[in-house]
């Protein structure tokens, strides 16, 4: 349950950071394309992490030593994933804009640090 967590941290932040990771020079196209055929899945991601999530939290409040990050970042990411479908309203997605500004760089810089904090839950012991 835990692995699950870390990857929809990793995949979720991918998919929310793409709007900065399109600027690399050499991989940003590729990876706008990824990103592109990865989008239609992203509410599965997000559901997995809002799911996950808020399992670990339910967990180590009752039980658990303290609170960790993992689950606060997992429950980040599946709620800005999910946002369209919670709300009715799309997130504003404007993909002819060659940079992330605004909501987006927020997102975007979320995303980056759902993807770090999912390699460090990759890492660390579940014990």
């Amino acid at each position: 349950m835990a692995l699950l967590l870390d990857l929809a941290n990793i995949v979720g932040g991918f998919l929310l950071a793409v709007a900065v990771l399109r600027l690399l020079p050499r991989v940003g196209d590729d990876l706008g394309r990824l990103a592109g055929r990865a989008a239609p899945i992203a509410w599965v991601v997000g559901l997995v992490a809002l799911v996950t999530g808020g399992y670990y939290l339910i967990v180590h409040l009752v039980s658990g030593p303290r609170v960790f990050h993992f689950e606060v970042v997992g429950i980040g990411v599946g709620l800005a994933l999910l946002w369209g479908r919670l709300t009715g309203r799309p997130a504003s997605r404007e993909e002819r804009s060659d940079g992330a500004t605004g909501l987006r760089l927020l997102l975007a810089i979320f995303g980056l640090i759902a993807i770090v904090v999912g390699i460090q839950g990759l890492f660390t012991p579940d014990g």
